[in-house]
């Protein structure tokens, strides 16, 4: 039944936006330079030359805003803790554009740290906290939230307010920029030597967990977020070729929600331990990033770089 009534939210998105998608006026698909592909230093085949910059769109990711719409067609998924222990995804899209993607919600501090290792990026977002607002507008990005692009989002009537709003990408960029646009400094290739058989990884935050399965059928790690296996709309399966759980500083920040929850800062410049899991596998790594300029790498103990499969990424932020 559950399934069923997601499988027919998802053709209700698409019917509306059979009736109201047209090109729009395009916003923020200019970067400045040169953009680094993200299989330097010899990870994968060099890639063509960025057409711009990535697109970054906050996703919703409390039960009520689930199943996400797009998620599963984002390379790099980021996830990270929010007020009150909860968590909130960022999908970056660089090699292509989802019809839809959503429930966007809103931006927080540490996402204009992170956001610095790409070229100008643009940045799909609900809202802020008015004290972060003017530090969105300094920040070497485009801001693309609703009030500056409306004909770029709508709202899903069959859900409730605030987990409704829904976004167009090819309103905000005609196409996508390419794999070069992901300067993340990940590289991508055989895994190196040793690693931990492992079936199953959980990482809890105060509010909420996930867990990845693997699937020796589809060489993908199932992803399971509070327990429940994640899903999109249309019923289609998210699963990640390979995962990082990236232990970092999370901080209190002088920011709070309307609530008076503490907004946390996390911290991802710097270095420190990771758990890299692909291939049935986990690797324990190091992670550095030295400036927020930088990509971030990842080595294994004998400082051998460590190679990601090819597909998609998802990096979890975790409390060290």
């Amino acid at each position: 039944m559950r399934q069923t009534a997601r499988r027919r939210h998802g053709r209700t998105t698409a019917a509306l936006l059979a009736v109201a998608i047209t090109v729009g006026p395009v916003a923020g698909c200019t970067g400045g330079g040169a953009p680094r592909g993200h299989g330097q230093d010899g990870g994968r085949s060099p890639s063509p030359a960025s057409s711009g910059p990535v697109l970054a769109v906050k996703i919703d990711n409390v039960a009520a805003a689930r199943p996400q719409t797009g998620l599963d067609q984002a390379d790099l998924v980021y996830a990270e803790q929010v007020e009150a222990g909860l968590s909130r995804l960022m999908a970056v899209f660089a090699t292509k554009l989802p019809t839809v993607v959503g429930p966007v919600r809103s931006a927080r501090e540490s996402d204009l740290e992170l956001l610095r290792q790409f070229h100008g990026p643009t940045l799909a977002f609900s809202g802020a906290q008015h004290k972060l607002l003017p530090l969105i507008g300094k920040a070497p990005l485009t801001p693309a939230p609703p009030d500056r692009n409306s004909d770029a989002y709508f709202r899903d009537p069959h859900k409730a307010a605030p987990h409704n709003l829904y976004l167009r990408p090819q309103r905000l960029m005609r196409s996508a920029p390419g794999a070069a646009a992901l300067t993340t400094g990940f590289r991508f290739g055989a895994a190196p030597a040793g690693g931990t058989p492992e079936t199953t990884h959980t990482v809890r935050f105060p509010s909420s967990r996930f867990t990845f399965t693997w699937s020796v059928e589809r060489s993908r790690w199932l992803v399971a977020m509070d327990g429940t296996p994640t899903v999109t709309t249309d019923g289609t399966r998210v699963a990640p070729a390979t995962v990082v759980v990236q232990s970092v500083r999370v901080r209190t920040s002088g920011l709070h929600d309307v609530l008076g929850n503490n907004s946390p800062y996390t911290e991802t410049v710097g270095s420190g331990k990771a758990q890299v899991l692909r291939d049935g596998k986990v690797f324990d790594v190091q992670w550095r990033r030295a400036s927020a300029a930088d990509g971030t790498r990842f080595t294994t103990a004998d400082g051998t770089p460590m190679n990601f499969a090819q597909g998609q990424v998802w990096v979890v932020l975790a409390k060290e």
